[in-house]
């Protein structure tokens, strides 16, 4: 058999930034610890075999538009990615949930716990959102912030003292950490294929993800992925970020509007209880709707 030698996918755009720190938040951070494939790679397992030279940039870049566009996802898991992440451990809950990835994190058994903890400026403390039960939407008046964030800063340094008290008196690492608060910072080596972190990156980018895995997400893809896999940057922000996807109930409504047929557009949305006919409220489906409408400079009717 014949040797061939294979050389290792070098991008000078992502060597420039291994082992960089980009900071997220007031003491987090993302940093590159390593990556696999690019461009090119997706490219050639899409393909399965290929001559260099064979096919033209702006074919190799219809080819990831194309694969992206109709959800052939495989190809885009020969490519991965490791992070080294630091977060605040509220956050972390919701990023974990994310289980297609490998990780290693910090652990406040075998070592003392990270003593930075994320503080909040009297500016920046949200009003429950009145429609998404879990989000937010509006800021506090910043006098009550100016209150809020004193408060907060006695009680993390209360939360401290009481570590260290129990670890300078000789108590289990495992048992003393039990009081600390979400706000307490963790640190993870966090190792993804390129496939599942578009999934990761669709989800947190998104207007309705909280703020603070929203800030980490966006900058994974727009300082790290974007620099990584600029095609598939490319074809992700069209297709999957600022994209809309349309449900059939959506279509079947969005024909009797663009067609101005009010009636049959008002009896649509009683007779699948999208909206209530003695009320006029909307249901959930509706809603959702309504924000897609507005994209479009489109308007559910109403009942007057």
């Amino acid at each position: 058999m014949k040797n061939t030698t294979i050389k290792r996918v070098s991008n000078p755009a992502m060597d420039a930034i291994l082992g960089q720190t980009f900071p997220v938040l007031d003491n987090g951070h993302v940093r590159v610890v390593d990556y696999m494939g690019d461009d090119a790679a997706i490219v050639q397992a899409a393909r399965v075999s290929y001559g260099a030279g064979t096919k033209q940039v702006h074919e190799d870049r219809g080819l990831i538009r194309y694969l992206l566009r109709n959800a052939h996802t495989t190809p885009f898991e020969m490519c991965k990615i490791k992070l080294h992440i630091k977060v605040p451990m509220d956050c972390w809950r919701q990023w974990i949930r994310h289980r297609t990835a490998s990780v290693n994190e910090y652990s406040t058994r075998y070592s003392e716990a990270i003593s930075d903890q994320q503080s909040t400026r009297p500016e920046e403390w949200r009003l429950q959102a009145a429609q998404n039960k879990q989000g937010s939407g509006g800021f506090l008046d910043i006098a009550e912030g100016n209150g809020l964030s004193a408060a907060e800063e006695r009680f993390h340094s209360a939360a401290n003292d009481l570590y260290r008290s129990r670890i300078e008196s000789g108590v289990a690492r495992e048992q003393a950490r039990k009081d600390l608060p979400l706000s307490t910072y963790t640190e993870a080596y966090w190792a993804i294929d390129l496939h599942n972190l578009l999934h990761f990156l669709q989800l947190r980018m998104d207007s309705h993800a909280q703020l603070e895995i929203r800030q980490y997400a966006t900058l994974i893809g727009e300082e790290i992925v974007a620099r990584w896999v600029p095609s598939v940057w490319e074809a992700f922000k069209d297709y999957r970020l600022n994209a809309m996807r349309l449900s059939g109930p959506d279509t079947e409504l969005m024909r009797l509007l663009i067609s101005q047929d009010h009636v049959a557009a008002v009896s649509w949305l009683t007779e699948r209880g999208w909206l209530d006919p003695k009320s006029g409220k909307k249901s959930r489906e509706a809603l959702e709707l309504e924000a897609k409408l507005e994209a479009l400079g489109l308007a559910l009717p109403s009942l007057g």
